[in-house]
């Protein structure tokens, strides 16, 4: 269990820091955020490619791997405008009115 932890983390890591660079404009938001939004990405491009029949294939399963990409690029295009608008406006730690 801890090696499939591990592993996700990693792998979210990779598909994340691809994703932002796929994303427009600035996305400022943690390490631990982009690993965390890669591997859910990957999950849910693994549960599309398996709806559409394309998870497994003979080859290297590019469609599954652009799925991936493709929903960790929407997570984080949704989650990083929140993120900078929850932590820098106003700076860290002054009370919003």
């Amino acid at each position: 269990m801890f090696w499939q932890i591990l592993w996700a983390l990693i792998i979210g890591v990779i598909i994340g820091s691809i994703a932002k660079l796929l994303v427009p404009g600035r996305q400022d938001i943690p390490l631990w955020m982009t690993a965390l939004l890669g591997a859910a990405g990957a999950l849910i491009g693994n549960w599309l490619a398996s709806l559409l029949g394309v998870d497994e294939t003979g080859g290297v399963d590019w469609i599954r791997h652009l799925l991936q990409l493709g929903a960790a690029a929407a997570l984080i295009a949704l989650t990083a405008p929140m993120w900078m608008r929850r932590h820098h406006e106003g700076g860290r730690g002054s009370p919003r009115i």
